[in-house]
């Protein structure tokens, strides 16, 4: 919207200098008018007899006065030219989605600590969580299907691995909660098997999801020798939106904000990665 105001700004200032200017636009255009005025049965204007205009002409000879009038007065569009562009120039450099009045929040970029630790430094993945933890009667209970999930952190991309696994960091030396991955890639076929158990699973089918991508994870927390996955549990709770503002401090998207809320869901919205394979 800001663009559009710019530029509609830009063509109104540059259409009243030209009437101004150019004779032969001012012709042109009281011919325009008076032809309009006509066709809706209107009176001719009384003090200017009708005009007929050759176009092709007129175009010529307002391109030709437009020439000499611009090496006339050189200095006054000189001075002029940046009076004009200015403005739309530094609303477009200086506009931010938070100027617009529909725009939503932004997603927070990490701070620079944060850019030099996943330059600088690569984290390897914890060491993995016993198969038997993750279909305990109490996990199948929220998490159904979980134990057929994948949980190979070589099949994430590099970049979402490493955010989430200084994710993982953050809250264990600065919330003391560790971590446990749940599900990370997801394949196509069991993409579409968890769309067809309905909305309370997942809305995305196949190739919608940045599961499918290696850019998406579902973590939970490690407490005692389980897995704590309830958001019934106030600990876990406290620990949800605690990982929400770790992951989004990286500049991930957390699920929690959803309409449908996904509490221990993160994924990388990388520009250009959702494509179905050909």
């Amino acid at each position: 919207m800001l663009i559009l105001i710019a530029l509609l700004y830009f063509c109104v200032v540059c259409c009243v200098i030209g009437l101004f200017v150019f004779p032969t636009a001012r012709e042109l255009m009281h011919a325009r008018l008076v032809s309009i005025a006509q066709r809706a049965g209107q009176r001719q204007w009384a003090w200017r007899p009708q005009v007929r205009v050759d176009w092709r002409r007129g175009l010529r000879g307002a391109a030709r006065a437009a020439f000499k009038y611009l090496r006339r007065h050189r200095v006054m569009f000189a001075i002029g030219g940046p009076v004009v562009a200015i403005p739309p120039l530094l609303a477009l450099v200086l506009r931010s989605p938070a100027m617009l009045p529909d725009a939503g929040p932004t997603e927070p970029l990490p701070d620079a600590k944060v850019a030099a630790l996943l330059k600088g430094e690569h984290l390897v993945p914890p060491v993995a969580l016993p198969p038997l933890a993750f279909s305990t009667p109490e996990v199948e209970l929220v998490r159904p299907m979980l134990a057929d999930a994948s949980r190979n952190w070589g099949l994430l991309h590099p970049e979402f691995s490493q955010r989430l696994l200084l994710a993982f960091r953050i809250m264990r030396e600065q919330h003391g909660y560790e971590m446990a991955l749940l599900e990370g890639y997801r394949s196509p076929s069991r993409q579409d098997m968890l769309a067809k158990m309905g909305s309370q699973v997942t809305n995305a089918r196949a190739w919608q999801s940045w599961h499918q991508y290696g850019l998406a994870a579902d973590c939970a927390f490690w407490r005692d020798g389980k897995l704590v996955i309830s958001e019934k549990d106030p600990w876990a709770m406290r620990g949800y939106r605690l990982y929400g503002q770790v992951a989004e401090s990286l500049g991930l998207t957390w699920g929690g904000r959803w309409t449908m809320t996904d509490l221990g869901h993160t994924e990388l919205r990388l520009r250009g990665a959702m494509r179905r394979p050909g």
